[in-house]
């Protein structure tokens, strides 16, 4: 009788928890659970800012490699396919200058400053992004079909550089024929352009975007990230960053640099 009694009651028991387990789920609506998980899903493969903006030195980097590519087959007296510098170019101007830059000097450099941080590192990379747009300027210029007249182009390249350099450096000088920059001008103008922003790049990477957060709460860091997300849509659509990619890979694939088994060392 008191084994009985004993199964009884786990009988009871079982049937009660089933049924409380069938009265709980139902309480959860099946769309509000697909929900949860796809919320979950997406936090977790969203891109935070310093991410963002290291991706972005992606594109630059690939954009110096085009530039380097054209560097060589002009200094070689080699064909560069038509539009491929300024298609570049303004890639760097929209992307690069446009966006990403104009994104660390609203949102990045005042952090460090108002938190007394790298302020030297922050002021030359300030320089540096105005010394970059007026390296793209010129670049953009010079890879027009018609050349800007010798007069004009030779005062405000020469003033860039007394900027920069406080002299005009020897390679800047045009030794083409004819009116206008010659392409060892332009090559000049790219080649300085990809000294500086290399540099450039790798110490935002490795000093400037790794202390950010120590300067940031984990909620503003969260808020920058969808701040950004927002602003790449705003200019270059939903898939901004992808866009620019393939854009960067098109203009490879014209000068033959596309794969990247191309850059292997045969040893």
């Amino acid at each position: 009788m008191h084994t009985g009694t004993l199964t009884s009651r786990r009988r009871f028991l079982c049937f009660t928890g089933s049924l409380a387990a069938g009265i709980a789920l139902p309480a959860i609506p099946p769309a509000v659970l697909a929900a949860g998980n796809k919320e979950g899903k997406e936090k977790q493969f969203e891109v935070n800012p310093v991410e963002d903006l290291m991706r972005e030195h992606g594109v630059l980097r690939r954009v110096l490699l085009i530039y380097e590519e054209a560097i060589s087959r002009i200094r070689g007296a080699k064909e560069v396919p038509s539009a491929v510098i300024a298609d570049a170019t303004g890639i760097i101007r929209r992307f690069v200058e446009d966006y990403h830059e104009k994104l660390e000097e609203a949102e990045i450099f005042p952090r460090f400053e108002k938190a007394g941080k790298l302020n030297d590192l922050v002021k030359v990379l300030f320089v540096q992004h105005q010394a970059g747009r007026r390296l793209t300027d010129s670049i953009l210029k010079l890879s027009k079909p018609e050349a800007p007249k010798a007069a004009e182009a030779k005062e405000e390249t020469d003033a860039t550089m007394q900027q920069m350099y406080g002299g005009t450096p020897l390679l800047w000088k045009g030794k083409g024929k004819g009116p206008g920059f010659s392409k060892q001008d332009l090559s000049s103008a790219m080649q300085t352009f990809i000294e500086m922003y290399r540099p450039h790049a790798a110490r935002e990477d490795t000093v400037l975007f790794p202390a950010f957060r120590s300067i940031v709460s984990p909620m503003e860091f969260d808020e920058l990230g969808e701040k950004f997300e927002d602003k790449e849509k705003e200019l270059f659509g939903k898939e901004g960053f992808e866009k620019m990619v393939e854009s960067v890979g098109e203009i490879e694939k014209k000068l033959g640099i596309y794969e990247l088994s191309k850059f292997t060392p045969k040893i």
